[in-house]
């Protein structure tokens, strides 16, 4: 049967590329890689046998490589939340491996555990628009060893074997596998002086390329050769420039604007946030080392809790403006 047909839209040859560069601030090329295995599964002419798709996203921390696997969930399901997800940290020792397919019949605790990984499991993250899952190992060189040879028959013939004997297709998936693999050495070649400089901007060319060779020099010592040649891509994230650590601020406190919209309803008010609270929010949140990984947590803390406080005091009015600007190394809020 010829999978569903993908929604996303289709204004450009490149739509659900752009799509999904709105989401992903500052990596088209990584975008575009990922698009081509989406639209052979929508064509129904992916391989038979094996995965829709498996990439590995390397690259600095707070790049963008987790949120690439929650935007496209939210383009092919709606919400970024429609995914399975496996966090690796969670299975560094190898008896913590078992977790994923359950105990075999007769070994002690088998009715009590209850696989991580099933056909049911990966049949809940697909969605009407769309009857492709999307897998996402997160910190795949935390796992133990016995993890990458778990999935070398998922990555090349698309079954997994349970502990009480079943099996698991997985035809229609597309497995992503993050990892922070050379981040420390990518971070040196870029800031060679400075270990906290500010990057300029992204790489382009010649020190792209250099990035990409440091990751697979770590890919390499990390994997065996077999679990290697299994990845269909190998996609090495760039760091963030100015530009877009400004989007991705601009984009998370609009974020808020609609959160407030949404959750208050009739008692909602209006959030102006000046371009020095913006700054603030830029200089706290982001950095050369770990790009915008700390965004959210800065928001929450200096914008978020104190509009809380605020509204748990009744004091902001339905309708009112709160402004908020930066002075003496803090965020101040006012109401209008």
């Amino acid at each position: 049967m010829r999978p569903a047909l993908l929604r996303f839209r289709r204004s450009s040859p490149e739509g659900l590329a752009a799509d999904l560069a709105d989401r992903v601030i500052g990596q088209p090329q990584a975008m575009r890689q990922i698009v081509p295995y989406v639209e052979m599964y929508q064509a129904g002419l992916a391989p038979d046998g094996r995965p829709a798709g498996v990439f590995l996203l390397l690259g600095p921390t707070g790049t963008g490589k987790t949120r690439t696997v929650e935007a496209l969930a939210e383009v092919l399901h709606g919400t970024p939340r429609h995914l399975l997800r496996v966090d690796c940290g969670e299975f560094q020792m190898e008896h913590e491996v078992a977790k994923l397919i359950g105990a075999p019949p007769g070994y002690l605790g088998h009715r009590e555990t209850t696989p991580m990984l099933t056909q049911q499991k990966l049949a809940s993250a697909t969605s009407e628009s769309s009857s492709l899952a999307l897998v996402l190992f997160d910190e795949i060189e935390k796992a133990a060893p016995s993890m990458t040879r778990l999935l070398l028959g998922v990555l090349d013939k698309a079954t997994l074997r349970l502990g009480d004997n079943t099996s698991v297709n997985f035809e229609r998936t597309m497995i992503f596998l993050t990892s922070n693999l050379g981040a420390r050495e990518m971070h040196r070649e870029l800031c060679p002086d400075f270990g906290f400089a500010v990057a300029a901007g992204a790489p382009v060319g010649e020190p792209a390329k250099k990035l990409e060779a440091i990751g697979m020099q770590a890919v390499r010592r990390k994997f065996a050769p077999e679990f290697v040649n299994r990845i269909d891509a190998v996609i090495t994230y760039q760091p963030l420039n100015q530009a877009a650590l400004e989007t991705i601020v601009d984009q998370q406190i609009a974020d808020l604007e609609q959160h407030i919209q949404n959750r208050l309803g009739d008692d909602a008010f209006e959030l102006e946030v000046a371009d020095s609270a913006r700054e603030f929010l830029l200089r706290t949140g982001t950095s050369a080392e770990y790009g915008a990984r700390e965004l959210k947590r800065a928001i929450l803390k200096h914008l978020t809790q104190p509009i809380a406080s605020l509204v748990a005091r009744g004091e902001i009015g339905a309708g009112a403006t709160l402004r908020v600007d930066a002075a003496a190394l803090r965020l101040v809020l006012t109401v209008e």
